[in-house]
């Protein structure tokens, strides 16, 4: 397994939450019978660019948290990754709003937004209510045992 971590932000080094990726990806590998041998990149952002982003690839002229870019969008979803699954994008503006509004931390925000977004990455989504709670199941199994909704 490999992540690439990228900090676009002149704030501290997010550098130091690839351990905590490589975790909740292991994690993701065993629950989703992924193969072990998967490359994707985390992005580390701000307001601004990730507004840019979202405004265009998904026409949406707002920031958001979290975007993530599946390089197998097209294919089934019982398909078994041999490599580079894809991007995934996150807005560290929001994860700090977000821990404050949550009452957690920035690391437990900045985990949950990588789960959210790997898990989109792997083909699952949320535009129904089926969709999301199968979603919001994953997101807990994976993340909730490595880092606590108090952490």
């Amino acid at each position: 397994m490999e992540i690439n971590v990228i900090n676009r932000t002149k704030r501290k080094d997010y550098v130091k939450y690839r351990t905590d990726f490589k975790k909740i990806t292991s994690k993701a590998i065993e629950l989703l019978n992924l193969n072990d041998h998967i490359c994707l990149s985390v992005i580390f952002t701000l307001d601004k660019k990730m507004q840019q982003i979202n405004k265009k690839y998904r026409n949406i002229d707002k920031t958001t948290d979290v975007i993530s870019f599946a390089l197998n969008d097209n294919q089934d979803e019982n398909v078994f990754f041999e490599e580079e699954l894809g991007d995934i994008f996150i807005n560290v503006d929001a994860a700090i709003r977000q821990a404050e509004k949550y009452n957690h931390s920035e690391r437990r925000e900045i985990c949950f937004l990588f789960t959210h977004g790997l898990l989109h990455l792997c083909g699952f989504d949320h535009l129904n209510e089926k969709e999301e709670k199968e979603m919001i199941k994953y997101q807990k199994l994976i993340l909730d045992d490595i880092i606590s909704r108090n952490d």
